[in-house]
């Protein structure tokens, strides 16, 4: 329980606030003397060999960004690779690592970058003696060093996971019989063609929210397989400039997210950032298809590097030839994915949850380390 624990307004615990800019990346050294610290994920970005831009941690420090929901704890001197960071420096009554776990234990979410600080500076700080957040401070590292290294394991299982149905479907397409034919796209569809949306702008109100399901190249990245959900509807002055592609559909993107792939599972409209295939059924099956172009997915993105935004479009198809078995073959090819795939996203399922099973039994810990009970 809570004995002798003080409670101070957020800007009263600190000592400094240093706001910093950024060092342009064109400066960015692969070796140097002086880590860069950036606000992305991996906290050292590189090396700077420029002195006076150097940030000295005399004592630990809280890196923390209006752009980001992240804090940083850093405890060795670097220079700062990004803007909009503002570095917290606690006063004497607050062991800084104590100080870090208890901002990171302050939900952030949904809020609005520029509100981060605005928000901080309303919230109330409770801390016992520096003896005893030193106690907190240990419990805590070691916890959360177990954590991250089963956090990594599942991370890894979900990796392999992922990687295993890769290696497969790459194998079966590169490992053909010799009664399989080399077709284009176009030779094996009945139509083969870019989406239609005519309306310019594209994001006119007046398109949307009738009873016909509009996808876009996000929509179709974030699904596996099969399209089963759309996030906006066009209305029949949507309709009248697009056009209703039939269930079933292989949907390719050829802009923003390239040689992204999925097949309809409803009627649906969608821009000409996306091409529609619809197979011919006495030569292949949409499954086949689609499974097919995921694993020519990273030869297909290649086609498309070189222009100031990554695209392709009908004619990169036009000349590329595609393996095609027999019927029978592709049929047997389908089940064996679908099998696997099955069994692939159980794996994963699994190793998500429990990668947030994880991260929910660390804001536990942290809720009780700050209600005084750990």
């Amino acid at each position: 329980m809570k004995h002798n624990w003080q409670t101070r307004n957020f800007e009263d615990c600190l000592s400094q606030i240093v706001y910093t800019k950024k060092i342009p990346k064109k400066y960015f050294l692969i070796s140097g003397k002086f880590p860069i610290v950036s606000q992305e994920v991996n906290l050292v970005n590189g090396y700077w060999d420029n002195k006076k831009d150097l940030f000295r941690a005399a004592s630990p420090l809280i890196l923390f960004g209006d752009h980001t929901k992240v804090f940083k704890y850093i405890d060795f001197d670097f220079v700062l690779g990004a803007d909009g960071v503002k570095i917290l420096k606690p006063k004497d009554i607050l062991n800084p690592k104590f100080f870090y776990y208890q901002l990171t234990g302050l939900s952030l979410k949904d809020l609005g970058y520029a509100r981060h600080f605005r928000i901080l500076k309303e919230k109330m700080i409770t801390y016992p003696s520096l003896s005893e957040q030193r106690r907190i401070v240990g419990i805590l590292d070691e916890v959360f060093d177990k954590i991250e290294v089963a956090k990594k394991n599942a991370e890894k299982n979900l990796q392999n996971a992922k990687e295993l149905f890769e290696s497969y479907l790459q194998s079966v397409f590169t490992n053909g019989g010799d009664d399989w034919d080399k077709k284009t796209l176009k030779e094996i569809s009945f139509e083969f063609a870019r989406g239609k949306s005519k309306h310019r702008p594209r994001n006119d109100k007046k398109l949307y929210g009738g009873k016909y399901p509009f996808i876009q190249t996000g929509d179709i990245r974030n699904c596996n397989h099969y399209i089963t959900k759309y996030s906006q509807t066009y209305n029949e002055i949507g309709l009248a400039q697009s056009k209703l592609w039939s269930k079933g559909t292989i949907c390719i993107t050829i802009a923003a997210n390239i040689a992204e792939t999925a097949i309809l599972d409803f009627d649906a409209c969608f821009p000409d950032s996306v091409i529609g295939i619809v197979v011919d059924p006495k030569i292949t099956n949409n499954d086949f298809v689609e499974y097919l172009l995921q694993s020519f997915k990273s030869i297909i993105k290649q086609k498309g590097k070189g222009s100031a935004q990554d695209n392709i479009n009908l004619a990169t198809f036009e000349h590329e030839l595609f393996p095609f078995p027999p019927l029978k073959t592709q049929k047997q090819i389908v089940a064996k994915l679908d099998r696997l795939s099955t069994a692939t996203k159980k794996l994963e399922k699994i190793y998500e949850q429990k990668i947030a099973d994880l991260e929910e039994l660390k804001k536990s810990i942290l809720n009780k380390a700050f209600a005084g009970e750990l």
